[in-house]
């Protein structure tokens, strides 16, 4: 078996990741990951008044740009402070007695770290290359076999229609935030319907004849 560009390029990229991963420990690569997570979860969840707030103040045409810095500023923010506070904990743990098993276990996440990336290219290649015009280095490759297997492991994961799923998300949201803004106008008094004084009530003629009578009676007598 012939080694070809694509397993050197994969035993690089594993190996890259692992010694990284090695020298910051698996507990700060785990809380690397806990920092986006938190980041995004901060975002979604304080973005709704954070997007009134920059509205508010920022006054940019079109108003989404102000959404954009509003919702990048939460994600910023949140990563930097508990990006910190991760790396204190990694750096305590680093020091202490269980320093050198955390570097082991770090190099095996970088591993796998490095195959799941090289797995993600090859799934993006495989897609805009048709196979009769990809490469023989890439075709030929003795990790290709692996590489598919996890390629197809990965996207059994996902939806069968994730670009359609995404997207019905965004609509719905859009849909409630329209409704949420723009509630029913409530009825007006020039528009509700003229009182009805309902079937045993006097009729037009009947309060004519009265006020008549009134204007009669109420006239002085000369």
């Amino acid at each position: 078996m012939t080694i070809t560009l694509l397993d050197v390029v994969l035993i690089a990229v594993m190996l890259i990741s692992a010694g990284l991963a090695m020298v910051r420990g698996v507990t700060r690569e785990v809380l690397a990951i806990a920092s986006w997570v938190a980041a995004t979860a901060a975002t979604i969840y304080f973005f709704e008044p954070a997007r009134t707030l920059a509205r508010e103040h920022i006054k940019f045409n079109p108003p989404q740009i102000a959404d954009v810095v509003a919702a990048g500023g939460i994600f910023v923010v949140t990563l930097l402070v508990v990006s910190f506070i991760t790396m204190k904990i990694s750096d305590a743990i680093l020091d202490s007695r269980i320093g050198p098993l955390d570097r082991t276990l770090g190099f095996v996440f970088g591993a796998a770290r490095g195959l799941l990336l090289v797995v993600i290219a090859f799934l993006f290649f495989t897609w805009l290359v048709p196979e009769k015009g990809q490469p023989e280095w890439f075709r030929t490759a003795g990790s290709k076999p692996i590489l598919q297997s996890a390629g197809d492991q990965l996207l059994a994961l996902l939806p069968d229609d994730p670009e359609s799923t995404i997207l019905q998300k965004l609509k719905r949201r859009d849909g409630e935030g329209g409704d949420a803004a723009n509630p029913a106008a409530p009825a007006t008094p020039d528009s509700a319907p003229p009182a009805d004084d309902g079937p045993g009530g006097p009729s037009t003629q009947d309060r004519q004849g009265l006020q008549n009578l009134l204007d009669r009676n109420g006239r002085p007598s000369q």
